[in-house]
């Protein structure tokens, strides 16, 4: 164990240690995470109904929609890139600085595609132009690791941990809730050429804004003086991505796989079924969406529960048990989807229900794998590649297959994320996860 003057522990310290509530932390953890998936819903939710007509305009549908998948995508392949830029920068200028030019490139990048003009107006700009700007909210999605997650797990009481690792995941419904209810409210205000002229853009204006209020609301946070104490005494620092990779390579390897069907799953429940309602039925988008909303806030209701079942049965036999549903959802999944309004609202309900439970540890298990000296980088380029791997080519993937091959072959698809986060868990709870504080 370090000594006081290599960690910069001392009485002030130690004093400022007790002095913080982890509420503080909690808060601002919420609401970053709560903007961050605003940001990705927006995009996500328009390249579905918006990007195909207007930037794809030149194809078909389904091939817009695929195209569109394909840009979505392009955030989760330079996130990893941005990892390491922004660590670099992080040891370079500080956190503070660092996460201020992330989230400012994040709103940026989203006012931007608010201004996007139509491919009738630029031609194939329209595709290079949101290309790079989802590109940029990739980059700056990376910069936005704060840390402050672990942190928070960090502080937790030893019988708590579960409680306090679900926190940071209630951002993803609320994120989701808040960018369904705006899309669904514009869609049933303007008319479908009032929509696509001007109305489809008020959502990426408003992330900026959300942009905003996080940026300050984490700021206040991290800046702290006492903030900055637990950070060094609790070793909570960038490590140099080689030497995390040369120490604990296989522990990232492993990692990845652990909560890959939980990702996975997070596309299949949200991106995809808006896909294919969209483009193979005659269901309003608009009443669908509520729908969603509604069953987001089901999976609020899950992602608490998590906290409780983790604490009680131990997390890692709650993420065994959510990746077999989950294998058993994938099964299920095509015969709900396909079953008529009944039948997604079955889904929608099951599908968050399910991903709620799981999701509401992804992120504390991840970091449970590592020690404090690396848990920083390894948490983060774990994120950042099971993200990639799991979700960034979940919605492409599973629409071509289910258009090409039937529902079924979608099931397919997350049932071998599913056996694949069942084998992972088995092995780490072979290996033993090591203790978050």
């Amino acid at each position: 164990m370090s000594n006081p003057s290599a960690t910069g522990r001392s009485d002030k310290s130690n004093e400022a240690i007790h002095s913080v509530s982890p509420s503080d932390i909690a808060v601002g953890v919420i609401i970053g995470r709560a903007s961050e998936f605003f940001d990705f819903f927006v995009f996500a939710i328009a390249a579905v109904i918006v990007f195909p007509k207007l930037v794809f305009s030149f194809t078909d549908p389904l091939s817009g929609t695929l195209m569109s998948f394909g840009l979505l995508a392009l955030a989760f392949v330079a996130r990893p890139i941005g990892s390491l830029l922004f660590m670099w920068l992080d040891r370079q200028i500080g956190r503070v600085a660092k996460l201020t030019i992330a989230l400012f490139m994040m709103g940026t990048a989203t006012v931007a595609m608010g201004l996007l003009p139509s491919y009738e107006t630029v031609g194939i700009w329209a595709v290079v132009i949101l290309a790079v700007l989802r590109i940029c909210q990739g980059l700056a999605l990376a910069g936005a690791w704060d840390g402050m997650p672990s942190l928070l797990a960090m502080n937790a009481p030893e019988h708590q941990r579960g409680l306090y690792a679900m926190v940071p995941q209630l951002g993803a419904p609320i994120g989701l809730i808040v960018a369904t209810l705006l899309f669904a409210y514009l869609l049933h205000s303007l008319s479908l050429q009032d929509f696509m002229e001007f109305g489809w853009r008020y959502p990426f204006f408003v992330a900026f804004a959300v942009n905003v209020v996080a940026l300050f609301a984490r700021l206040r946070i991290v800046a702290s003086h006492e903030f900055q104490e637990l950070y060094t005494s609790r070793e909570l620092q960038p490590t140099p991505v080689g030497q995390t990779l040369r120490e604990d390579g296989s522990t990232v390897i492993l990692g990845i796989f652990v909560p890959l069907a939980t990702f996975a799953m997070f596309h299949m429940v949200t991106v995809f079924p808006l896909s294919w309602i969209n483009l193979y039925t005659d269901e309003t988008i608009g009443e669908y969406l509520l729908l969603d909303a509604g069953a987001a806030a089901n999976g609020i209701l899950a992602v608490i529960l998590s906290g409780w079942l983790a604490d009680t049965f131990g997390r890692r036999r709650l993420l065994q048990a959510t990746a077999i549903l989950i294998g058993l959802f994938a099964i299920a999944a095509p015969v709900l989807l396909s079953g008529g309004r009944t039948g997604e609202v079955v889904y929608l309900l099951l599908g968050w229900t399910i991903l709620g439970l799981s999701f509401g540890q992804s992120s504390g298990a991840v970091g449970a794998l590592f020690g404090a000296k690396n848990r920083y980088t390894g948490s983060a380029i774990v994120s950042d590649l099971a993200w990639m791997f799991g979700a960034g080519f979940a919605p492409i993937t599973a629409l071509f297959l289910a258009s090409w091959l039937g529902l079924p072959a979608a099931g397919l698809y997350l049932l071998s994320g599913a056996v694949c986060s069942i084998i992972a868990i088995w092995i780490a709870g072979r290996l033993e996860f090591r203790a978050a504080g």
